[in-house]
């Protein structure tokens, strides 16, 4: 999408993180916002910024892993803005611990949030998205999407589910005039861990820690995503880890296997 200029994005899990800084990257590039979030304070301190950049943002309280919640949500943004160009899947959570320790309730939090939030999101959005000439979906996964990591067996689950979701969807929009592209973050200064489920609260407090000592800032990561939309790309991957691991994955699968499976008696919070 070379224009970005009066077209009307959504963005899910736009309270903070890396959904709040697309907002504002987006609206600095001409966008008029529908930010999306559960958490109404979050929302109205990214809507007062969009509108101190000279956007227009609407505000949805809306969570995502529910059916009838995004089911309206299209309407409510066509109310609003008359139209819907962009669509980015941001809305995101973590789970960690042993998949012995976690519970299923917690695999269907996270599958709700994550992967399902993403499905209700392209199913109700894309009849809407067709009918403009140019229309684009981001999906957020994470590096975490090209590899599975101990500890991590549900949120990896979401994440290589939204790979695989992405591909194919990609495929079928092929010649279409909506284009989809598929982000891979590796870590980002966001509260995602310490917000997030885990089985042992010091592992948490530890991982959050070490991804706070090497995270890269949301503004970056924003500014890489929207550069994907502006050249309709595939695939982002953000970060040199990132670009490490989808290489090791792709050229020595097993190898990298049995490293990520070693590394879980070296560091501590996993």
């Amino acid at each position: 999408m070379k224009r970005l200029e009066n077209r009307v994005a959504i963005v899910t899990g736009a309270a903070s993180g890396i959904g709040q800084s697309l907002a504002l990257c987006l609206a600095e590039c001409g966008c008029d916002l529908s930010v999306v979030d559960v958490n109404e304070d979050g929302l109205k301190e990214t809507a007062q910024k969009i509108q101190a950049r000279g956007r227009k943002a609407s505000i949805h309280i809306v969570d995502v892993s529910r059916k009838n919640e995004m089911e309206r949500l299209p309407d409510e943004v066509l109310l609003q803005h008359g139209k819907a160009n962009i669509l980015i899947n941001n809305a995101g959570v973590s789970l960690a611990g042993k998949f012995e320790d976690v519970s299923l309730e917690d695999f269907e939090w996270i599958f709700g949030v994550n992967f399902w939030g993403m499905i209700y999101g392209c199913k109700f959005f894309l009849p809407h998205l067709r009918k403009t000439d140019e229309a684009h979906i981001v999906n957020i996964a994470s590096d975490f999407g090209l590899f599975g990591l101990p500890t991590k067996t549900g949120y990896c689950s979401t994440k290589f589910a939204m790979r695989g979701f992405s591909e194919a969807l990609r495929a079928e929009l092929y010649g279409s005039n909506v284009a989809l592209t598929c982000v891979y973050p590796c870590a980002v200064n966001t509260a995602i861990v310490k917000t997030g489920r885990a089985v042992d609260e010091e592992k948490k407090r530890l991982e959050a820690q070490f991804l706070e000592s090497r995270s890269l800032p949301v503004e970056k990561v924003a500014k890489k995503i929207v550069r994907g939309i502006n050249r309709k790309s595939a695939r982002v991957l953000i970060g040199f880890d990132t670009r490490m691991i989808d290489m090791a994955t792709r050229l020595l699968p097993s190898l990298t296997n049995t490293l990520v499976a070693r590394m879980q008696n070296r560091v501590p919070f996993l």
